[in-house]
């Protein structure tokens, strides 16, 4: 009994007492400890002026890095082109004649807003409408040269689109030349209503009239090309080309899973599945394209044999 007593009282002497904190103090206990600080992600007023952050890989670099092509130097993600930077690329210098360059929309159906909306795009981009289309010569070939801007709301095609891409595919067929299409749209123009349906039929009989007239026509669809544009001219081309990724389709991704109830590949309405399954003949970086479709005009002039 007394040994267990002596072991009872030494493990008692040798074992560090417990010091009791209080409730509060257990709280602040760790207030000396330096939590870990994470960066908060820049957001676009952090950004320095001058430069650009790339949505797909987040690296931010100065503009100039783009160049005149508008590539991403990191991650190679083809930003958007306008109108004049397309004609710059696509055209040789100084060959490109603009037609119906002062055509402008009307409201046929005094849609809200719509007039003013029109009238500050044109101040801001310098446009009439949402295409430029005109006659140049491409690798000293010529050629009818159309080409859509997404800056001006989302290119969409109203009475103006449809009317020039016609005048366009007129011209080229009573010049007897080839038609090159830059297509790019979000679709028909809602504040136009049944008047911008209408220029779907309108374009595609253009369209037909010129392919019976044995003449060439090449479509080169870009970033994105869905709706009414891609259900009539865009897809109607003899050969149809594509920048890498492009978003290309006619409904929106959601609202086909939402009808058929099943999930859609990952890769779905972009330029790679559709060369994979026939909608598409080529896939053609930005760089290669003047080249590409120089080759395309040199084969079908009947001098692909010439040097």
């Amino acid at each position: 009994m007394a040994l267990l007593k002596n072991r009872y009282v030494s493990l008692n002497e040798t074992a560090e007492p417990k010091e009791k904190k209080s409730f509060f103090a257990s709280l602040f206990s760790k207030k000396d400890e330096k939590p870990e600080v994470k960066e908060p992600p820049k957001k676009d007023d952090d950004i320095p002026a001058g430069s650009v952050k790339c949505p797909d890989c987040g690296s931010i670099y100065d503009k100039k890095e783009l160049g005149s092509l508008k590539i991403c130097p990191k991650c190679a993600r083809y930003y958007r082109l306008n109108c004049k930077e397309r004609i710059r690329l696509i055209a040789d210098k100084d060959s490109f004649e603009e037609f119906d360059a002062n055509m402008q929309p009307k409201d046929p159906l005094n849609f809200p807003g719509y007039a003013e909306k029109v009238a500050s795009l044109q101040e801001k981009t310098g446009l009439k409408d949402a295409v430029i289309t005109g006659k140049c010569t491409i690798g000293g070939f010529p050629a009818v040269l159309g080409v859509m801007d997404s800056g001006f709301m989302m290119a969409s095609m109203g009475s103006v689109v449809g009317e020039k891409v016609t005048r366009a595919f007129e011209y080229a067929t009573a010049n007897r030349l080839p038609i090159v299409l830059f297509t790019c749209s979000g679709g028909a123009r809602m504040q136009e209503g049944i008047v911008s349906l209408m220029q779907m039929a309108k374009v595609s009989a253009a369209a037909a009239r010129h392919s019976e007239a044995g003449l060439l026509y090449i479509t080169v669809l870009t970033d994105p090309t869905t709706g009414g544009v891609t259900a009539s001219f865009a897809m109607l081309g003899d050969i149809i080309l594509s920048e890498p990724k492009a978003l290309i389709g006619f409904a929106g991704r959601r609202v086909i899973e939402q009808t058929i109830k099943q999930k859609l590949p990952d890769e779905f309405q972009h330029a790679e599945f559709l060369q994979e399954h026939g909608f598409v003949d080529k896939i053609v970086d930005r760089e290669a394209l003047p080249y590409t479709i120089r080759d395309i005009l040199k084969i079908h002039s009947g001098k692909g044999g010439e040097e």
